[in-house]
């Protein structure tokens, strides 16, 4: 028997169509319209320490200035991540379901950030094969359980999963990454990586035209996640090549 309906306007249609075009409208996010750019981590002496700006770009336009894109999950593991917003906030929703399955256990038995990593690695991986990717690239941070070492992890959209001493992400891994091979050192105080993550923010803020002077520092570390308000980092515009002519050099300014 023929499994098909009449619309209003008496054409056929099979329930089959139907359901394919269900399932298209359940895809999300394949051209992102509120986006954050980079995210900056390290591992310090004790810890990790994070770096992100508050900018929500709606395409190119600066419009929201206060989009927080660091969070905790329990009070174990830090995240952060780039990409689409709305795609930040489905992750963050998995992470709350998450931590609520783990109160309702009450085994005293968190997740880890490497656990955390991992369940991203996944997520992020299912998605992509359904066609349907998360457009985020998260970063992860903690302490090992197992040896107490600082723990650093990136997840792409697509899956691909990779642990370093120190991550970036969107344009920050082009201009943050050379200044953190240059200076970046296993024993830093928290004090050093926090000057080291605001030299990386600044140099994103002089280069990338998609963020703004308003970042977020958070870090990890034996005590617990510490997520601070947005600062604004310093800033030099008066350079002399900056106000004077530079038609002698052959450029257009």
């Amino acid at each position: 028997m023929n499994d098909a309906r009449l619309d209003d306007g008496g054409e056929r249609h099979s329930s089959a169509k139907i359901d394919r075009n269900m399932d298209a409208t359940r895809q999300r996010t394949q051209s992102p319209i509120v986006t954050g750019t980079s995210v900056i981590a390290l591992k310090y002496k004790s810890g990790v320490m994070m770096a992100a700006d508050t900018l929500g770009s709606y395409g190119s336009l600066a419009r929201f200035t206060d989009q927080r894109r660091l969070t905790a999950v329990h009070s174990t593991t830090l995240l952060g991540a780039g990409g689409d917003f709305s795609d930040f906030q489905f992750i963050k929703d998995k992470m709350d379901e998450l931590e609520v399955y783990d109160f309702n256990q009450d085994d005293k038995c968190d997740l880890t950030a490497p656990e955390v990593y991992h369940y991203l690695q996944r997520l992020m991986y299912h998605r992509r094969n359904k066609f349907d990717p998360l457009w985020n690239t998260v970063v992860v941070g903690g302490l090992n359980p197992e040896t107490h070492e600082p723990f650093l992890g990136q997840v792409t959209m697509i899956g691909l999963a990779f642990e370093g001493d120190y991550i970036a992400t969107g344009f920050g891994h082009h201009l943050g990454i050379p200044l953190l091979r240059k200076h970046w050192r296993p024993d830093m105080e928290e004090a050093e990586a926090r000057t080291l993550l605001g030299d990386c923010m600044r140099v994103c803020l002089y280069r990338d035209c998609r963020t703004i002077n308003r970042v977020q520092f958070a870090k990890v570390a034996a005590d617990g996640v510490s997520i601070l308000e947005p600062v604004k980092i310093d800033t030099k515009w008066d350079h002399s090549l900056f106000v004077k002519t530079k038609s002698e050099f052959g450029a257009s300014w």
